[in-house]
């Protein structure tokens, strides 16, 4: 790789406005820090953006409850966001608001350059609109029976039982999760922005290697199914931007949202004069441009957002990098137990550069879902940081404090040894470049391994007995700490807090290029303990108080049929119609994920010796492979139904406390595939 500086501009998705950050989503943050951390250590002129997405429908309604105006919700959230990141050690270079200015000014240029270029069509269209809050209703403030299985409290865009995907004017006995007021059916001119007009220009560039593989073949389907008009309009009321031209209509917010990067970028420079705002963004940059995002938002990015950029005469990204979601201790973050922990509550009980260790020692350039193993993640970070790295340096210091008056020898014990350091270097560098952060913590805590088994072999705590053995232990020691040094530029992208202490007790100041470097006849400072191990009883204390944050049964829920309010009993139904209902005990022969589904799994039952194929919404709660070999109980004789992925010839019975988890009910061992449930 050319070692000439590069000009690169690195944004994050933007967090939205309504509520705090927690530590899913410090995943792709940290991912993004520690990638734009590296770049800054080799030289680039790299600069980092993000902004809190501060428009919609729920940020205005959330206001509303709270007796506030949006202006200074969104305000106070957006300090409470920037503190968070801060101590996480999230550098960003400039942190912006979408409600700005500039967002207005280029939303606004953005739309009238594709208006006139003809990309903008208009389209009267039938919504389902409350007549007491007096406004159209978004699909997932519309809940109601599901209009292909029947299941009750569904949202208005999909079935969390079946999984089946409608419109909201689709669902059976609406109510508007605002004010639980049966909705109205009225018609409504929106705005529309011509998207199967960039269908060419997208295929080309999500095959241009601007995207992850697993995310150019997931697009292939929206492309398969025939590219449609993106709805960018909202009825008023709305907090957001006002569409040129109109009285009450309004920028979609999902318009207006990565218009932010831009938005955060030209603020930046405007305040700061230390970017070009458009050597990075006229279209023909060669400036880099980066996205880092999460995996559910890879249509926007990868779809709207390019040909949006495109018809509008601006540059499109160099590269979108989608990264998974976390579960921790292998399910989904659960408020019930504890695991759905904010950021803050982390903060209070850790320390956050266990965290981004552990994020880094296990993130990979692909989009795979991460799990953080409360258990492993304090086993790894006291093995590899405390146990292995910092260690080196204990072992070391106290001779050269002691001994050698605070003073690196002149001369290097083993150059063989250093040299296999310093030569690791590229090698990592490239890891680090792709993003295969994993991989560079592995070869990290390999040279750490070697570092501290060459210190065990000398043994200078036996040796400095030797009479005339002083220099040997000098040598030896002045290594150790030269071997670390190396090692702790090697993590400064994802250690800055720990890099920056070492650099004080070494007297220096790490670029990239100091790894090539050994410091010799060098003053070092008094080493003091650098990092604490974890204690398993800081983790107990933190998931305590996520569980103790979540809301009591007398608090009343934000909205109208929340998920905190308990299900209503049924109507009656006659013991002949329950009759009719077969339910039989099967074995879940086998389990797998579905394609292109969020919350499905695809289960094999056996009713003893027929087998049936089911779509079964219990994704959050299971990984596949738990699930095979168990039993469950399935209505036998429901009627097949086509789903989209595929026939589903019957149901499994579930329970749970809502959509975030949902478990099938598993009969006693005695229970038999094919007997009857009475």
């Amino acid at each position: 790789m050319s070692q000439s500086a590069r000009k690169i501009l690195v944004t994050n998705a933007l967090p939205y406005a309504n509520g705090p950050i927690h530590i899913g989503h410090m995943l792709g943050y940290i991912q993004a820090d520690i990638w734009v951390r590296f770049q800054k250590l080799r030289g680039h002129e790299c600069h980092f953006m993000c902004a809190d997405d501060a428009h919609g429908t729920p940020i205005m309604l959330k206001a509303q409850q709270l007796g506030i105006t949006p202006e200074q919700m969104i305000g106070d959230m957006q300090r409470s966001h920037e503190a968070d990141f801060s101590d996480f050690l999230v550098g960003f270079d400039h942190y912006y608001s979408t409600h700005s200015d500039e967002n207005k000014e280029l939303a606004e240029t953005i739309y009238n350059r594709l208006d006139k270029a003809g990309h903008i069509k208009t389209e009267v269209i039938e919504q389902l609109y409350d007549p007491q809050k007096e406004m159209f209703l978004p699909d997932r403030f519309v809940k109601g029976e599901c209009p292909d299985c029947g299941a009750e409290d569904q949202y208005g865009d999909n079935c969390d039982v079946c999984g089946a995907t409608y419109a909201p004017t689709d669902l059976k006995n609406p109510k508007s999760v605002v004010s639980g007021a049966e909705p109205e059916l009225r018609k409504s001119e929106h705005y529309f922005f011509d998207l199967p007009a960039f269908g060419d220009m997208l295929k080309s560039w999500t095959r241009s290697g601007s995207l992850q593989n697993e995310m150019a073949n997931k697009l292939n389907e929206w492309f398969e199914q025939g590219l449609q008009r993106w709805d960018i309009s909202r009825d008023a009321p709305y907090f957001g931007f006002k569409i040129p031209g109109t009285e009450n209509k309004y920028f979609y917010v999902w318009l207006d949202a990565p218009i932010g990067y831009m938005s955060s970028f030209k603020n930046y420079c405007d305040t700061t004069s230390k970017a070009d705002w458009d050597t990075y963004w006229q279209a023909n940059s060669e400036a880099e441009l980066y996205h880092f995002i999460g995996k559910d938002i890879i249509y926007f990015h990868s779809l709207f957002w390019p040909a949006m950029l495109k018809g509008a005469d601006f540059r499109q990204p160099t590269n979108v990098w989608a990264h998974g979601f976390i579960t921790v201790n292998g399910t989904k973050m659960s408020k019930s137990k504890g695991t759905f922990i904010k950021a803050r509550t982390y903060l209070d009980h850790l320390d956050p550069e266990y965290l981004r260790y552990y994020f880094a020692a296990k993130l990979t350039s692909r989009i795979d879902d991460l799990d953080l193993n409360l258990t492993d993640f304090a086993q790894r970070v006291n093995s590899d940081l405390v146990g292995k790295v910092i260690n080196i340096a204990s072992r070391c210091a106290g001779f050269i404090q002691k001994k050698f008056d605070g003073k690196l020898s002149s001369n290097v014990a083993d150059s063989a040894l250093l040299e296999d350091f310093q030569s690791a270097g590229a090698d990592i560098a490239e890891l680090y470049e792709k993003r295969e952060f994993s991989r560079a913590m592995r070869d990290i805590m390999a040279l750490a391994d070697r570092a501290n088994q060459y210190i065990a072999d000398k043994e200078p705590w036996q040796l400095i007995k030797k009479e005339g053995a002083e220099q040997e232990v000098h040598e030896i020691c002045s290594l150790g700490i030269n071997l670390f040094r190396v090692l702790m530029v090697y993590l400064t992208p994802v250690l800055p807090k720990l890099s920056a202490d070492v650099q004080h007790f070494l007297n220096d100041t790490f670029t990239w290029e100091s790894h090539k470097t050994a410091l010799t006849d060098h003053p070092i400072n008094k080493f003091k303990a650098l990092m604490q191990r974890i204690d398993m009883k800081d983790i107990d204390a933190m998931i305590e108080d996520s569980k103790q944050q979540q809301p009591q049964a007398t608090e009343q829920p934000a909205v109208a049929n929340d998920e905190l309010k308990k299900e209503p009993i049924a109507d009656e139904i006659s013991f002949d119609e329950f009759a009719k209902v077969d339910l039989r005990v099967a074995l879940i022969a086998n389990a797998e994920h579905v394609e292109g589904a969020d919350k499905l799994l695809k289960l094999t039952l056996d009713l003893g010796g027929e087998q049936r194929q089911v779509f079964a919404g219990i994704k959050s709660a299971y990984k596949p492979e738990e699930l095979i070999g168990q039993h469950t109980v399935m209505v036998a004789n429901l009627a097949p139904r086509k789903m989209r992925f595929g026939m589903s010839e019957g149901m499994v019975l579930a329970a749970g406390p809502g959509k975030d988890e949902i478990y099938i009910l598993n009969p006693h061992d005695g229970a038999k595939p094919g007997m009857r449930v009475m």
